[in-house]
């Protein structure tokens, strides 16, 4: 099948997915799915009576994974295509010496990237962990970082410190915190802004483009300084489309 029918596309984490629904190779509809949330569930299963292709992208663990396919195969009898991290994929080239073991998801944002720019760049991908790779002009993986991401820094924080508690909501800032609360989260701007200037620094050669993608990509783009790069939210998902396109699977997903 190319260029016609449903496809839809998941990107699967350790507690929720996202997916979106494309038609004609353009997004329709998207949103949010939770294995334990029926109301996600009732919505992602309800967005189109027809789907020709399923694909999927995921971290999950196996029986994760294995009890989502039964899911989207029983609702529309298609089984579904999962994206796998490879030695080479194209011209993108793995630096592991088990591929494997990279999760797709940092994967597929990477060969995104390559889909959008030429060149040497950078691709942050900052959800409930940093990620942060480099990819040479030549589609070669350099190298990367993964830290904990905001969630988790905070989340640390309060578990292990008694008298770490607030109740506000502040937002993420580099200025000094005046409140616990913002001590907190400003901290945290900091060690995420502060690890990815650094690991610029650490890869040298010439600036390059920076693209960013997960849930807290876009706040993190506005925290470096100077602000730089592109906000990629479906960095994943075209990385999928372009793995899915190489491998015979079809649609290729313009938005």
């Amino acid at each position: 099948m190319s260029g016609s029918g449903h496809c839809l596309q998941l990107d699967v984490g350790n507690s929720r997915a996202k997916w979106r629904l494309l038609r004609d190779e353009h997004v329709v509809d998207r949103g949010n799915y939770r294995p334990d949330d029926e109301a996600s569930q009732a919505v992602l299963l309800d967005c189109a009576e027809h789907v020709e292709q399923i694909w999927i992208a995921s971290v999950a663990a196996s029986a994760t994974e294995d009890a989502l396919a039964a899911l989207l195969q029983q609702r529309w009898g298609t089984i579904p295509w999962f994206a796998r991290t490879a030695a080479q994929t194209g011209t993108l080239r793995n630096s592991y010496a088990e591929p494997t073991r990279m999760g797709v998801d940092r994967w597929l944002a990477m060969l995104g990237a390559r889909e959008r720019l030429q060149g040497r760049l950078c691709v942050v991908d900052a959800g409930s962990a940093l990620t942060i790779d480099i990819v040479s002009a030549e589609g070669q993986h350099e190298g990367g970082y993964i830290i904990p991401g905001p969630a988790l820094m905070e989340r640390a924080l309060l578990l292990d410190t008694d008298r770490v508690r607030f109740a506000e909501d502040v937002g993420y800032a580099l200025s000094p915190g005046k409140s616990t609360a913002e001590a907190v989260r400003h901290g945290i701007a900091l060690a995420q802004a502060g690890a990815l200037a650094l690991a610029l620094q650490q890869v040298g050669g010439e600036a390059m483009p920076l693209l960013f993608c997960g849930g807290a990509g876009e706040t993190l783009m506005h925290l470096v300084q100077p602000p730089t790069g592109q906000w990629a939210p479906d960095l994943v998902f075209e990385g999928l489309a372009a793995m899915a396109a190489l491998q015979g699977q079809g649609v290729s997903g313009r938005v």
